[in-house]
């Protein structure tokens, strides 16, 4: 009887990978935008505050981030587009960005795509770098992707942390 509860105990206990995931501490979000003809897809993770000071602390001036958690966050066009006036190729990209304490802050378009979130996979991986003026917002608990304005070749998309704002200037091609 004692060998048949041995044996049969592992059978009562929910499989290995039920009992060890947790709840993540930063949830995943997909956010999709058409612009034109073009699909801008934007997929992450959202790390929060929970009342740090994101800037310098959490984040460093002058180190290149990833704005996320996890994987590393990812934006794909479906199409070529134009980023801050310049020219991007069609596909995924990861997003990083070099935050400073004063002017204007670099964000990197990395061709390394499917990349954890950290280390930075390095500037031979870079396909884009855009140097854009940093705004300040509402305080935003969970670090957030959205288009607050989108018309109809044109979008800004914005990164929001805290109450830092990086708005990216997307314009896409009017014809398919």
């Amino acid at each position: 009887m004692r060998f048949a509860a041995l044996v049969l105990f592992p059978l009562l206990l929910p499989p290995a990978p039920a009992r060890a995931q947790a709840i993540p501490f930063s949830q995943h979000a997909a956010l999709m935008q058409r612009v034109a003809f073009t699909d801008v897809t934007v997929t992450y993770n959202r790390p929060v505050a929970r009342g740090r000071t994101l800037f310098p602390d959490v984040v460093a001036w002058g180190r290149t981030w990833n704005p996320g958690a996890d994987s590393a966050t990812r934006i794909s066009f479906s199409r070529d587009v134009t980023v801050e006036g310049e020219p991007v190729a069609a596909g995924p990209y990861s997003i990083w960005v070099i935050p400073r304490a004063e002017g204007s802050w670099t964000v990197i378009l990395s061709g390394a795509a499917h990349v954890f979130h950290t280390p930075y996979p390095g500037e031979a991986h870079d396909r884009h770098r855009f140097d854009v003026t940093p705004e300040r917002g509402e305080h935003m608990e969970t670090l957030a992707f959205y288009f607050p304005v989108v018309e109809r070749d044109r979008a800004v998309l914005r990164l929001h942390w805290g109450t830092l704002v990086i708005p990216l200037r997307i314009e896409a091609r009017g014809r398919p």
